[in-house]
């Protein structure tokens, strides 16, 4: 069943619904938040799809951990036709978001939680709302974690995520177990917005995201322009500049 958002003390707006969905790959139900774009319900015409992670924190101040990235808002000042799925995240985030593990931190269960969003989930999507289902349709976008496990789905899913929007993305997490993976990885044709700030806390972030942009480079010709490397001034590891970010990000991938 699905369920408007925008009671009384939420900012999400009233193209923002909810719904529950069964996840049995992660043994769990899921939340997740679903933006239609205006104009959808008196339309035919089919929408791109963009799947984002930690869900609680794109579109509502109540519901978000540290401030919302006003993605509905945004999208609704451009009058932006995109649909966006947002998958709640929870105590579990660590082990979803992490495709390796971390000699101190462990976890590394995104291929489960991959597997839910391309089998469960974009199933579920395409055959309720009128999608375009190729990879060139479909991004996936995230900050930090987020941001990691979305550059890892374009590797593993290549036929399904053809955008990635990688904002301050966690490399750190499992620098070795991701080179191996780069080094493994003969075609790489996914459309990348690489984003992070130069005051991040982390002296390597900066370093890190350039290292897996150089790879991306070698797999095709720069003059595509199909990847684009963003270092705000003064930009640190939080929602404010990731929500000032999106609107730029989603009008270059898109």
């Amino acid at each position: 069943m699905i369920l408007n958002s925008w009671a009384q003390g939420s900012s999400a707006s009233k193209q923002v619904s909810n719904f529950s969905l069964e996840a049995p790959q992660l043994h769990t139900t899921k939340k997740i938040w679903l933006y239609l774009p205006k104009g959808y319900n008196t339309s035919t015409r089919k929408y791109p799809v963009i799947y984002m992670h930690d869900g609680q924190n794109l579109f509502d101040n109540r519901t978000s951990f540290a401030g919302e990235w006003n993605v509905d808002e945004t999208f609704d000042s451009i009058n932006a036709k995109v649909i966006v799925v947002g998958i709640e995240t929870n105590d579990k985030r660590m082990e979803e978001l992490t495709p390796f593990k971390n000699q101190k931190y462990g976890s590394g269960k995104a291929d489960d939680y991959l597997d839910f969003i391309v089998n469960t989930l974009k199933p579920k999507i395409d055959a309720t709302y009128r999608t375009k289902t190729s990879a060139r349709n479909t991004a996936v976008f995230g900050s930090s974690l987020g941001g990691l496990v979305s550059f890892y789905a374009a590797i593993k899913y290549p036929e399904v995520f053809g955008k990635v929007g990688c904002f301050s993305p966690a490399f750190w997490f499992g620098r070795k177990e991701l080179n191996d993976l780069m080094t493994e990885t003969k075609d790489f044709d996914a459309k990348v917005y690489f984003l992070c700030g130069d005051s991040e806390g982390d002296a390597d972030v900066i370093t890190d995201m350039e290292i897996v942009e150089h790879w991306v480079n070698t797999k095709r010709c720069e003059c595509k322009k199909l990847n684009k490397k963003v270092i705000v001034s003064g930009g640190q590891h939080n929602e404010k500049l990731w929500r000032d970010s999106f609107k730029k990000a989603y009008l270059w991938l898109f």
